[in-house]
């Protein structure tokens, strides 16, 4: 399976990115997630204490920005300026502005040129919100991931506790419906599925079931060999 090509898309907290790592380790594949380059671009912003709303300044923020993505020792990395930056783009306030910086066309075709560069190599599993669509329209396997609203809200809110972060459900769900809202209305590269994507609902599926779905996918269209 070393030349499969996975996109995999969908909305916040619909169980993609954990999905999209474990799926890429099972069959031997690179997992890139290109949510976290727009985070990257997000951080810097803020860091630089510019208004993401000021969308020529964020443009050029991102086209000055040198992001890149590699797994090491099974842990994928993601680099800003050198600066691995991993833990801190999933701050609330990085996730609270993301999709506003995500929705500028010069930042997500600075963006798309670094993730198709990577996705050149082969053997890549994608995650994103328009990956199947606009990244790599002709991938192997697309695939779309949705969740009800509740069980997102759900899954972020134990995820932050894990992490010490205080915040409530009713802070969470408005951030969703904000992103959401903002990622499939936007001009240009909305989030929706591609019209040949596998759509799965994870409202109550684990994990697990999850990743089995999708490799259940790949051997029914490609048995045991490379595509």
């Amino acid at each position: 399976m070393k030349n499969l090509t996975i996109a995999i898309d969908g909305p916040a907290a619909s169980g993609k990115s954990t999905t999209a790592k474990l799926v890429a380790r099972r069959l031997g594949l690179t997992p890139i997630d290109t949510g976290a380059m727009y985070r990257a671009v997000t951080l810097k912003v803020l860091r630089l204490g510019i208004n993401p709303e000021d969308e020529a300044k964020v443009v050029e923020v991102a086209n000055k920005t040198d992001i890149w993505q590699e797994c090491k020792n099974g842990v994928l990395k993601t680099y800003m300026d050198g600066e691995d930056v991993s833990e801190e783009i999933r701050t609330p306030e990085v996730s609270r502005y993301v999709s506003v910086v995500a929705k500028y066309p010069g930042v997500r075709k600075h963006l798309v040129e670094i993730q198709r560069k990577l996705a050149k190599q082969g053997g890549v599993v994608v995650e994103g919100r328009d990956i199947g669509t606009y990244v790599l329209p002709d991938a192997d396997i697309k695939v779309f991931m949705k969740a009800s609203l509740e069980e997102r809200v759900r899954r972020r809110l134990a995820e932050l506790k894990a992490k010490g972060v205080k915040v409530s459900a009713e802070e969470i769900r408005k951030e969703l419906e904000t992103r959401d809202r903002i990622d499939s209305s936007r001009a240009f590269a909305p989030l929706k599925p591609a019209e040949d994507a596998f759509v799965i609902d994870t409202t109550n599926l684990t994990i697990e079931q999850q990743v089995e779905k999708i490799i259940q996918k790949v051997h029914e269209k490609f048995g045991d060999e490379d595509p």
